[in-house]
């Protein structure tokens, strides 16, 4: 039915410029391989990396800020200059910025620190 081929046919030798492409290709085959190999290494010690340091990390650092008692909350008064009028308040950590103006046109910004209990910085704001 099929012609089948004798396998005791050997291949016939390559001519030398073909043969030169053969090794090139090979060559460049075991190149990229190695690439990517080392690409895959890099990728699986970086998230090895990450999840190790991460958690030591995490139980390591504090977080910001002040800390509330359990059994009442922190009580501290902010004296603000007399015809102070606040405009924006912004909070980070135990700061609270009170931004405003006095009586008379003067913008300011108040840094109030909680855990102190004082202002810490007053800034008078001129220009535009």
């Amino acid at each position: 039915m099929t012609n089948f081929e004798p396998d005791d046919k050997e291949e016939k030798p390559l001519d030398p410029a073909m043969e030169n492409v053969r090794r090139k290709m090979v060559r460049l085959q075991i190149v990229s391989g190695a690439i990517m190999v080392v690409s895959l290494m890099a990728v699986f010690g970086a998230i090895v990396y990450k999840t190790t340091h991460n958690a030591t990390k995490q139980e390591v650092a504090p977080t910001a800020g002040i800390s509330v008692p359990a059994d009442a909350p922190r009580a501290a008064t902010a004296a603000l200059p007399d015809g102070f009028s606040v405009q924006s308040v912004a909070f980070s950590g135990s700061q609270i910025l009170f931004y405003g103006m006095l009586q008379g046109g003067q913008r300011k910004a108040i840094v109030f620190d909680i855990g102190v209990g004082r202002i810490v910085a007053d800034v008078s704001i001129t220009g535009n």
